[in-house]
């Protein structure tokens, strides 16, 4: 049986940036949909799931920033921002909103490929603990389901996690109690080498799904140490 090809969703409104990217993933067995406008590519995220979505910011309909959020408010595939913008702020914001990676225009297609194998390697699971497709994590309240990055609430209400995030709060779920250095949470799903401050936003962006008014902060940050899950923790 042949395996299925990855596929990646590009919308951007210059058409040969789409068809550059569509050039570099050829070699490496990986296919993609061009769209133009974040309203086409909506529309084909209710038919049908990508392996990762490639976002340009600066869209004739959208605010991709706009997309990002939304695409992530009803899936966990991953996303690499593509913009002319450079500046850290915009960079940070892309994080915050649940992108996974951020690639500066110009830049070399290639490279945008092997972000995405990267991003890839890391949501299927290449750490040193294999997970079941059915195994979840209760605390306090709430569930975590690694499969598929989705986070539910004590209220019921789901959310879903980028692949950095959730390879964060899986590292802190599986140590509960224990704190974690920064190094080692950079080695397992926080490091991106465009901004030194990634571990410190995705952690702040859990943090902001896990907290409830007036409730227990869940992530602690232990200073000149790291961070540490406060709760207990039933894996099943």
């Amino acid at each position: 049986m042949t395996a299925a090809k990855t596929t990646a969703f590009i919308v951007d409104d210059e058409p040969e940036i789409g068809r550059l990217l569509l050039e570099a993933m050829q070699p490496f067995d990986m296919e993609g949909r061009v769209f133009s406008t974040a309203t086409d590519m909506l529309a084909a995220l209710q038919e049908t799931t990508p392996d990762a979505c490639i976002v340009d910011l600066g869209l004739p309909d959208m605010e991709g920033m706009a997309l990002i959020n939304e695409i992530r408010r009803q899936s966990s595939v991953p996303i690499i921002v593509l913009s002319a913008r450079s500046h850290s702020s915009d960079r940070v914001l892309g994080l915050e909103l649940g992108a996974d990676d951020y690639v500066v225009k110009p830049f070399d297609p290639r490279e945008v490929v092997a972000r995405i194998r990267s991003i890839l390697r890391r949501s299927g699971g290449e750490t040193s603990r294999p997970t079941a497709k059915d195994e979840q994590a209760s605390f306090e309240g709430w569930l975590y389901k690694p499969s598929s990055h989705c986070l539910t609430s004590p209220e019921g209400e789901e959310t879903f996690l980028s692949t950095g995030e959730a390879t964060l709060l899986e590292a802190l779920l599986r140590a509960p109690k224990r704190v974690l250095t920064r190094d080692y949470l950079l080695e397992h799903g926080g490091r991106d080498e465009s901004l030194d401050r990634s571990i410190d936003v995705r952690i702040s962006r859990i943090r902001k799904k896990l907290n409830r008014k007036d409730g227990p902060a869940h992530i602690r940050t232990i200073y000149g140490s790291g961070y540490m899950l406060a709760c207990d923790v039933k894996w099943g």
